[in-house]
Parts: C-alpha cells; sequence; structure tokens
C-alpha cells in the first residue's frame, strides 16, 4: 500500500515480507537509489504491527504445483501446518490407486520425462494454455506415473492384461479349461503369488467381484488413515497455538467418532483379511446400528465383537454433541 505523505512531502510504502528476503529488499532499494541520482535515501524501516501476518509458503519448481493445488481448496492460516508437504506423496499416490496400470503408467512417465528435460527450453517459449497446464504439473506428472507404475504391478495391469512377471500363478484348474470357474474351481498347487494380484483371476466369473472388493477395501483403508492424518495436524496446530478447547471438543472427539465407526470398519477388514472369514461387512456395519444387541451368526469374526461394536456405538453418539455442543 503507497500513501503520499504530505507534510514530509515524501511517499510512504506498507507491505510484508518474509524475514529471509529482508537483505534482498534492503539491497534493491540502495540500487535504486543509486541508479535514481536521488539526494534523500530509500529508508526501510521495521514496524510493529497487531495485525496477523498473511500466509506464505516457500517453493520451488517440484513443490509449487503441489502447493497451488492445496491453494486452490484454501489457504491456511499464519503459522498453520501445511498440508502441501503431505500432498507431495498422498496426492499422486491416491490418483495411482484409481489409476494402476503399469503400462499406461510408463506412457505417463515418458510424457513427464520429455517435459522435464526440455523444461529449461520450454519455460523460454509462450505456450499454449493446456501445455502451460501440464508443463507447471510436470513434477506431479512424475510421481503420478511413477505411483502408477507401482500400483499397476500390485494389480497386475499391463493395459488392462495380466502378466506371469514374477512366475506361474499359485492356483491352476481342476479341468483342462477353466475361464469360467470360481475360485472353489481351482486347486492350489504353489506357493502364493510373491507380487500384486494373482493372474488366474482374470477371465473368471470371480474377477470383477474380486477385484472391486479388494479395491474398495483399499481404498476405505487409505481414506480412513489420510482422515486420521488430517485430525492428527489439527492437534499438532492446536497445541502450537495453545488452544485447548480445539484439543478437548475437537480433536479428541473427531478422533473417537472416526475411528469408532471406520476405524472399526478398518479393523474388520484387516482382521477378515488375515483368516479368510467369509462375514458380511455391509451386514456387520448396518445391524451395528440397526440390532447392536442381536446375535452376529456367521458374521462374528473375534471373541467379544458384540460387546466392542455397543461400546464403539456409544462413544460415537456421545461424540457428536461433545463437538457441537461447547462450540
Amino acid at each position: 500500500m503507497l500513501n503520499f505523505d504530505v507534510t514530509k512531502k515524501c511517499l510512504v510504502g506498507e507491505g510484508w515480507c518474509p524475514i529471509f528476503a529482508k537483505s534482498q529488499i534492503e539491497d534493491v532499494l540502495q540500487r535504486a537509489t543509486l541508479h535514481s541520482n536521488s539526494q534523500v535515501g530509500i529508508i526501510f524501516h521495521e514496524m510493529d504491527t497487531i495485525d496477523s501476518p498473511p500466509t506464505y509458503f516457500r517453493t520451488d519448481k517440484f513443490t509449487n504445483a503441489f502447493q497451488e493445488i492445496v491453494d486452490a481448496y484454501g489457504v491456511g492460516r499464519y503459522e498453520e501446518i501445511n498440508p502441501a508437504v503431505y500432498s507431495v506423496i498422498t496426492f499422486p499416490f491416491l490418483f495411482a490407486v484409481m489409476f494402476g496400470d503399469w503400462g499406461h503408467g510408463i506412457c505417463l512417465l515418458l510424457g513427464a520425462l520429455f517435459l522435464i528435460l526440455r523444461e529449461k527450453k520450454l519455460s523460454s517459449q509462450k505456450l499454449d494454455s493446456f501445455t502451460e497446464m501440464a508443463f507447471g504439473g510436470r513434477y506431479v506428472i512424475l510421481l503420478m506415473a511413477l505411483f502408477s507404475i507401482y500400483c499397476g504391478l500390485i494389480y497386475n495391469e499391463f493395459f488392462s492384461v495380466p502378466f506371469h512377471i514374477f512366475g506361474k500363478s499359485a492356483y491352476a484348474c481342476r479341468e483342462n479349461s477353466c475361464s469360467d470357474a470360481y475360485t472353489a474351481g481351482l486347486v492350489k498347487v504353489r506357493d502364493p503369488y510373491p507380487f500384486g494380484v494373482d493372474p488366474s483371476w482374470r477371465g473368471s466369473r470371480s474377477e470383477l467381484p474380486f477385484l472391486n472388493s479388494l479395491k474398495m477395501k483399499m481404498s476405505i483403508l487409505m481414506g480412513v488413515s489420510q482422515m486420521n492424518l488430517g485430525i492428527l495436524l489439527s492437534y499438532f496446530d492446536a497445541k502450537f497455538h495453545k488452544n485447548a478447547l480445539d484439543i478437548r471438543y475437537q480433536f479428541i472427539p473427531q478422533l473417537i467418532f472416526l475411528n469408532s465407526l471406520f476405524g472399526y470398519l478398518s479393523l474388520l477388514i484387516l482382521i477378515k483379511w488375515c483368516t479368510g472369514s467369509k462375514a458380511d461387512l455391509y451386514h456387520v456395519m448396518i445391524y451395528m446400528f440397526l440390532d447392536p444387541a442381536g446375535d452376529l451368526g456367521e458374521n462374528q469374526l473375534f471373541w467379544g465383537q458384540k460387546e466392542l461394536q455397543i461400546l464403539l456405538l456409544l462413544l460415537a453418539l456421545v461424540a457428536v454433541p461433545w463437538m457441537l455442543f461447547p462450540k
């Protein structure tokens, strides 16, 4: 903000600057005084203020695109934790969970490497809007490509075609052809597939139910983990600003509510994977609300499950007014 001081016949400029830039600003002002041949030098003075400084994050060519993605949703207050630090990994990885195909990932990687290797030349040229957007996010695309290759290897998909990259399947058909067989029609003949999805799932009637279930459960686990990370960061923010109210009536009840429901669902998913149980988790979660004291039957995964569900449901119900009433 610039103002003309009539009494002192000078121009007064006020603004914010990061601490590390003070010496640079003083150097620029000194050079401006010399070039202008002014008899009066430009004075740089640091002032005290009660106003809250604006948020500023230092970025480079690698982190700038991630910071812009976060800023598109909202800019944090001064001295809040910057979520862009975590988005450098979480954003491209969650993209890869959806995109996972190592054939498409290689194509994406080649495009990112082309933009990165020619960045000096491209940065000096005038680009169209699409190319400029892709060039600005070249390092985002690079990480998305690398994670897509990794997730594609887990899904065992190369342009949607499975490969026997890590040896033969752990299962064999009882007959010469079993393309329409369920998992019950297969015989385990060797150790489990060392990495990723066994290629025998491809072409079977159980392919879509199995893969959709796998990806849905992975999405739940990753989503709950990311939400827990966000709640944990809110605790460190509140602790840094010495805001006990946020810790007691925001962090604690949010953590209890999230993990009483979705954290418990994540636990059930892991137990089901480890034990090979045929329990219906949809049924478990629905009747946890409709009939918490009812008999679980074949959906019981461990001893004391019914009592634990009643306790978690009560905690979730208590957490709602705990969050809302104090604020």
